[in-house]
């Protein structure tokens, strides 16, 4: 449960709060997800089961996308830094 990892009583936490640490936990489980079934595709023989690992990947990719234009629409700080380094050119390191 996200409540668990919270850090300051539930009581003294915003809506806004809730609502990020929530999709911060979501955006953290989808690319744990994302991870384990390219893992387990990597490691597979079958190749059938390999496609269908690789395709469940994909859409947890997918979810992980969602929560993240979630995150974006809901923060502008957060925005602000999508829209500096998403797509950019260049090094990122050297972007500052």
């Amino acid at each position: 449960m996200s409540s668990e990892s919270l850090h300051a009583p539930r009581e003294r936490l915003s809506k806004e709060t809730l609502a990020m640490h929530q999709a911060i936990s979501s955006l953290m489980e989808e690319l744990e997800a994302v991870d384990w079934y390219r893992q387990r595709a990597d490691d597979c023989d079958d190749p059938a089961l390999k496609e269908i690992l690789l395709h469940n990947m994909r859409e947890e990719m997918e979810h992980a996308a969602m929560v993240l234009e979630w995150m974006r629409r809901n923060n502008p700080t957060f925005a602000k830094y999508l829209d500096e380094f998403l797509y950019s050119e260049g090094e990122i390191r050297d972007h500052e």
